[in-house]
């Protein structure tokens, strides 16, 4: 029978694995990082949106914004607008070419999580979450910035 630490660093390695795995997936797919492929989904509900706002939404910071912004409208995924009612202000919006590879994009990780986690009771969340805090800071990673997003890699990588 395997030990605990063991078991511990199975799983911690598995969550590594299926992360990389479906990162690399996407990749090879649609040549998206998971972070382009969320901001695109939330486009695609919310129409158009300023980035700052895209930002707070998704937890990112403006730089990590700014960059993923810059990618997608290279690849013309998405369009960066003058707002209609204040021309000092920038929207975004995705375009028709950038909504045909979101409706042809699998299932990202983070989308499996986020069913899964929805449908523990809040004791089993509260619990996850404990537990994954604590495994963060017994690999002394508290300080390492990180983003509420499945990904892995630069943001460069998989769009490159």
């Amino acid at each position: 029978m395997t030990s605990r630490l063991d078991q511990a660093l199975i799983a911690l390695r598995q969550i590594l694995r299926a992360t990389e795995i479906s990162s690399r997936q996407l990749a090879k797919q649609c040549g998206l990082t998971p972070s382009q492929l969320i901001l695109m989904e939330v486009l695609a509900k919310s129409g158009a949106a300023a980035p700052g706002a895209l930002a707070k939404d998704l937890s990112l910071s403006q730089a990590t914004m700014t960059a993923l912004l810059d990618k997608l409208e290279g690849r013309q995924f998405v369009k960066r607008m003058p707002d209609e009612n204040d021309r000092r202000r920038v929207n975004v919006v995705l375009t028709k070419e950038g909504a045909a590879t979101l409706e042809n994009a699998p299932s990202v990780l983070q989308q499996r999580f986020e069913r899964g986690f929805g449908k523990l009771e809040d004791w089993e969340q509260a619990f996850l979450v404990a537990a994954l805090e604590r495994t963060v800071a017994l690999l002394d990673a508290e300080s390492l910035d990180a983003e509420p997003v499945l990904d892995i890699g630069g943001l460069n990588e998989a769009a490159d």
